[in-house]
This record gives structure tokens, C-alpha cells and sequence, in this order.
């Protein structure tokens, strides 16, 4: 086979790809002043290219107010001073580059700060150069927002501006203006900022809140909803989801504005965009559609599985509505992240998973990393964290101070890593620690963890080693057998290769049959009984098997 042709046949390296994310202010302070920065991934690359990952996507460290804790940048280009500089993320790129790590950075596309110089120029007058960069709206006659769009960090989604006598576009808080993608200047700008990054070396990038891209220029009213839901991070206290959000995001042309990133992504060989779908009325349609084609996202991934009380009958289907929806594109898959509480800690309030976290996250962590899809892990899940539980003094995320007691907010997924079992700063930081470290976090700490060959850890690092071994589970397809609860199985195919996937989402043991021919895998680190045909899995249990061609 000729060299090009062995190139078609290699898929590109994100897919089936495992990507760790780092939410950089919690993760490891270099200097001392109680933030996690640059310096501070630099110098723990080690840890995770130990972990046996692909890629590291950093949340954002662009210069910003912090507001919304970088997701509000007022200078897309510049590394903000609390992370470090420039430099230190060229040290990243070159340093992660060497131990065979991607880097992806995380683009907040939709909307800027209030303190970006483009919007502090829009909001003068309506006639100046950037008048029309942003979404403006006169009010209605009787001096209200121009429609009902609600903001998903509570109250209208519009903001009065004196100077303009009108109101501008916000979806999140007030001091994230949106920007008119509808104006080719911004359109041009954006573009640019982007190609800095790449040009910069990044391997991929992910799209923050990417539906929220176009609004309709018609500004219509939004429907109620029929059924008011809690995906993802919101909640049936909070306004804006007794919304249908058929106006207000994923407009029709949203399509045009990937096809022009995606041209100049297409640059760059091996770089990648991965789109984050959330705050819309059907999310994995949503995710199929918007990777369909040359001219789409790459992949993207949704908020169906990081919400609240999901459990193996959800995880059923919605990985089957995925399987049938998806086509020819392509979905990551992710248990959590920064906006989500802690994976353990809403998996084990279900009855069936209550006993043994340990025992939990290592299922938990077998089976996602067993998914058909790219796979996102979140720091601190191959340590199994729990959700801390802060009290509202030591509350910093606006989006929970804004809706608590309801709503407690994010905080709790992004308390500093523990490092150390030190009570006061578990080895995060030298300083005093931006929120305080969770007491529960200190007994999971890496040192302990790296030390007994049982941990969480040590089966993360143990279970992605293997899984380099086996392509079927990188890049084969998927094939959903027919289950009953508590059992979830399923067959991953490879031109060379089958495995079958076995998972028990059960404290008890559970039994199933499996047809001849399945010999058992070993080196993944999970033991289960089986005597050809009749398998026997303990407590989550986990079991692998092949079938020799």
C-alpha cells in the first residue's frame, strides 16, 4: 500500500482521541499566590502524559476581568498576568509537543467582556467604527427589552446602555456582551483571533457555548417551553428554561460560520475543532447536524451525560440515540467537566451505586473510556473526587451565588487539585488557595493514590495503557446489545479486531449469558467470572472479552 493511501486509511489523531481537561486556576500554582497558572501545567506535563492521555485542553487563561473566570475575555491574544505570559504557553506547546501530548485551547467565539476595547468602542454611539460589532435593540415603546430571551445566569437576556439608548444582547451575565457574527467585520476579526492560535501551535480547539454563535435578526419572541427540563447545568428554578430557545440561539446560518472556521482550521494538518452543545432544545440532534460534512465541526459534545440523577437506563439512551443520530459525524463523550457536578457524586445517590465510590469511579471511568467517540476526563476524575460542598461565604461562581440555595453553582467541581494530604493547601499552592480545599479531596490525594496500587489513579493509568493496545476500542464501530438492567453491554468492531464490553452499574453481582466463541481480555485491571458462556460480574464489575476472527 502506497504512503497515501496508508494516510486514508489512519484516521486523524482526535478520533477516538482521550483529552484531558485542565481548568488551569485550580489545578497547580506555581507561584504562590493561591491561583493555578501556566507555569503550574508546565511543571506537572509529567503527570499527565503519565496518565496514558492524548491531548490536554486548557479552559481559558486570555486576559480578562474574571467576571466569569475567563469565559469573559477582554483580549484574546495575551496570556492574562495571573496565568503567566505568552512564553510560559509557547513552554506548554513545545514542552507537551515532546512527550507526544496535543494541546487544545478553549474559544469563547459568541461573546467577549464588557472590557474588550471592541465593545467599549461600540457602546459610545451608533455610529462609530464597531457600532454594529455587538447585538443592539432599540426597546419597545414602553421602554422594555425588545423581546422575552432570558438569560442563562438569570433575568433578560438584554442590558441598557444610556450612551446608545438601547439595549445589547447578553446570554450569560451582563458583562459578556454578545458579538453580531451576522457583521463580516466580526466575522474577519474572529477568524483572525483564532488563526493566532493556531499559528501559535495549538492541536485543536474547543468552541465554548458555540449555539449561542447567531441569534434570528428578527428578534421574535421565544415560546414557552412545553415541558421544562434540567439538562446539563440548569435547573426548573431558573428562568430561562421555561423557554423554548428557538430564536435566541442555533440559528440556521450557524452552519455558514463553521464551514469559514473550518476553512481556515484547514490550514493547519491535524488540527481539529470540538463544539460544545448545551442550552438548546435537542442537544444530540443538535451535536449531529453540527458534524455532518467537510464544512462542519469536526466534533462536539453535549450535556446529556454531566446532568444530575443520570443513571444506566439514561446512559442507554441517550449513547443509542447518539449511535443512530450521529452518521457521518462524530461526537465526543464526557462524564464532566467544569460547569458539572462531580461524576461520583451524582452517580452515587442512585440506590443501585450507593457503598463504594472507589469501586464506582473505576466504573465509571471503564465504561466512558470504552464509548464509540472522542472522550473528555476532567481533572481530578482519575483521582474519583467528590463534589465539595463550600459553604456560601466561600462562594465564587456568579452563576451560583446568583441562584443559591437552589442552585449551589460550580464551585464544587473546581476546588484546587489535591497533590498532597496537607490540610491547608494540599500541595496546590504555597499560598492561600482561591477556594479551599475540600477535606473530602485530601484522603485522594495524588501522593496517597500513586502509592497503592488500588487507586482510582493507578486504574486510570492502568485501563488507558491497555487501551492503546486494543483499536477497536479507539476507532471501531458500535454495536448495542440487548441488555437488561443493571447490566450495560455493548461490541466495539475493528477491521482486525472485536471486543465485547461488559458493565455491571450495580452494588450487587449481576449475571449474564454471552454467546460462545468470547475469550476473556486481562491486563485492564477488573475480574469477572466466566465459563464460556455464563458470565458472572461482581459488584461494578467490569469484563472484556474478544473473539478471534
Amino acid at each position: 500500500m502506497s504512503d497515501a493511501n496508508q494516510s486514508l486509511q489512519t484516521p486523524p489523531w482526535w478520533r477516538g482521541a482521550v483529552i484531558y481537561q485542565i481548568y488551569p486556576r485550580s489545578f497547580f500554582d506555581a507561584n504562590g499566590d493561591g491561583i493555578g497558572d501556566l507555569p503550574g501545567i508546565l511543571a506537572k506535563l509529567d503527570y499527565v502524559k503519565a496518565l496514558g492521555v492524548d491531548a490536554l485542553w486548557i479552559s481559558p487563561f486570555f486576559k480578562s476581568p474574571m467576571k466569569d473566570y475567563g469565559y469573559d475575555v477582554s483580549d484574546y491574544r495575551t496570556v492574562d498576568p495571573m496565568f503567566g505570559s505568552n512564553a510560559d504557553f509557547d513552554q506548554i506547546i513545545e514542552a507537551a509537543h515532546q512527550r507526544e501530548l496535543k494541546v487544545m485551547v478553549d474559544m469563547v467565539l459568541a461573546h467577549t467582556s464588557d472590557q474588550h476595547p471592541w465593545f467599549q468602542e461600540s457602546r459610545q454611539s451608533r455610529t462609530n467604527p464597531k457600532a454594529d460589532w455587538y447585538v443592539w435593540a432599540d426597546p419597545k415603546p414602553d421602554g422594555t427589552p425588545p423581546n422575552n430571551w432570558m438569560a442563562v445566569f438569570g433575568g433578560p437576556s438584554w442590558k441598557w446602555e444610556s450612551r446608545r439608548r438601547q439595549y445589547y444582547l447578553h446570554h450569560f451575565l451582563e458583562a459578556q456582551p454578545n458579538l453580531n457574527w451576522h457583521n463580516p467585520q466580526v466575522i474577519d476579526a474572529m477568524l483572525g483571533e483564532v488563526e493566532f492560535w493556531l499559528e501559535r501551535g495549538v492541536d485543536g480547539l474547543r468552541l465554548d457555548a458555540i449555539v449561542t454563535l447567531l441569534h434570528d435578526p428578527e428578534l421574535r419572541d421565544n415560546p414557552p417551553a412545553s415541558e421544562i427540563s434540567g439538562e446539563g447545568m440548569t435547573s426548573r428554578d431558573m428562568p430561562h428554561t421555561h423557554q423554548q430557545h428557538l430564536y435566541d440561539r442555533d440559528h440556521p446560518d450557524i452552519m455558514k460560520r463553521f464551514a469559514q472556521l473550518r476553512a481556515i482550521v484547514n490550514r493547519y494538518p491535524g488540527r481539529f475543532l470540538l463544539g460544545e452543545i448545551a442550552e438548546c432544545a435537542d442537544s444530540i440532534d443538535v451535536a449531529a447536524r453540527y458534524t455532518q460534512g467537510e464544512e462542519a465541526l469536526h466534533t462536539s459534545y453535549t450535556f446529556q451525560m454531566i446532568k444530575d440523577q443520570f443513571g444506566v437506563e439514561q446512559l442507554r439512551g441517550v449513547i443509542g440515540r447518539f449511535e443512530s443520530e450521529i452518521g457521518t459525524g462524530w461526537a465526543t463523550h464526557a462524564f464532566g467537566n467544569h460547569d458539572s457536578k462531580r461524576v461520583v457524586s451524582r452517580w452515587e445517590v442512585l440506590p443501585r451505586l450507593e457503598g463504594d465510590r472507589k469501586a464506582l469511579a473505576k466504573l465509571l471511568m471503564a465504561c466512558l473510556l470504552s464509548l464509540r467517540g472522542s472522550i473528555c476526563v476532567y481533572q481530578g476524575e482519575e483521582l474519583g473526587l467528590t463534589e465539595a460542598d463550600l459553604p456560601v461565604e466561600a462562594m465564587r461562581d456568579p452563576f451560583g451565588i446568583e441562584f443559591y440555595p437552589m442552585f449551589k453553582g460550580r464551585d464544587g467541581c473546581r476546588t484546587p487539585m489535591s497533590w498532597t494530604d496537607d490540610p491547608e493547601r494540599g500541595g496546590f499552592t504555597t499560598g492561600t488557595p482561591w477556594l479551599p480545599i475540600w477535606r473530602e479531596h485530601l484522603e485522594l490525594c495524588v501522593e496517597r493514590q500513586k502509592a497503592d496500587p488500588t487507586s482510582v489513579l493507578n486504574a486510570y493509568r492502568r485501563f488507558l495503557a491497555w487501551r492503546k493496545q486494543h483499536p477497536a476500542l479507539a476507532s471501531g464501530d458500535k454495536i448495542l446489545m440487548n441488555t437488561a438492567d443493571p447490566i450495560y453491554a455493548f461490541e466495539r468492531r475493528h477491521v482486525d479486531e472485536r471486543v465485547l464490553c461488559v458493565f455491571n452499574f450495580s452494588n450487587a453481582p449481576a449475571t449474564m449469558k454471552v454467546a460462545e466463541g468470547w475469550q476473556p481480555l486481562d491486563g485492564h485491571g477488573f475480574e469477572a467470572a466466566f465459563d464460556g458462556t455464563q458470565l458472572s460480574l461482581p459488584p461494578f464489575g467490569v469484563f472484556f472479552a474478544t473473539e478471534p476472527r
